[in-house]
């Protein structure tokens, strides 16, 4: 697969298969991911595989605690959905199963010190091109991905979950596995309505 096609093919997948993901798969997503700039290279990316169901269930408990949240109590959606109730229903559906799928990446930042409140995300943009880097090399594998900071809200609750040292934080958690909807152009609105040349006018 070109990059050119990972890069318009690359849909947001939350509803995965339960069938495990080979770890070669799995290492060459956090290869890919570690090729990713930094800010000034500092290279505070680490990362953090969890396949073992007792850990996945209490990082599904604390992405449950921070959907309901965000976007409240479930309610039961049928019928003619619009785009926005279709990402609600597979962000619900993400959070029924989350702690069946085969595994939960989990982008962390080591700040070589303790953060604590707003201090956490002076650096924390950093570890988006690696996670973009990650979703674009699970597109071409074949596998579905789909990035959430929902259930690491409560940092140090992630901290004890994942034994971080105090000098972690959990920036991002991406389930991975196999998709069960189909892979697909993104619906993105065009160039000419989101760009200008030199100035907006």
């Amino acid at each position: 697969m070109s990059l050119h096609e990972a890069i318009y093919n690359c849909r947001a997948m939350r509803r995965l298969d339960t069938r495990e993901v080979p770890e070669s798969l799995l290492l060459e997503l956090i290869e890919a991911a570690n090729q990713a700039p930094s800010g000034s290279n500092a290279q505070m990316a680490r990362w953090i595989v969890v396949r073992d169901p007792a850990v996945k269930k209490q990082l599904a408990d604390l992405n449950r605690k921070g959907v309901e949240s965000y976007v409240g109590p479930q309610q039961p959606m049928e019928g003619e959905l619009s785009p926005h109730d279709r990402i609600v229903k597979s962000v619900y559906w993400q959070m029924e199963h989350m702690h069946e799928l085969p595994a939960l990446i989990v982008a962390c930042l080591d700040y070589g010190e303790k953060v604590e409140g707003d201090a956490i995300y002076r650096k924390a943009n950093s570890i988006w091109p690696a996670i973009q880097n990650l979703l674009l090399t699970a597109r071409a594998l074949g596998l579905g991905a789909a990035p959430t900071t929902l259930a690491l809200r409560d940092q140090e609750a992630a901290r004890k979950v994942l034994n971080l040292p105090e000098t972690f934080i959990g920036a991002c958690l991406i389930p991975v596995g196999y998709p069960l909807g189909k892979f697909g152009p993104v619906t993105r609105r065009p160039v000419e309505e989101i760009m200008r040349f030199d100035r907006w006018s």
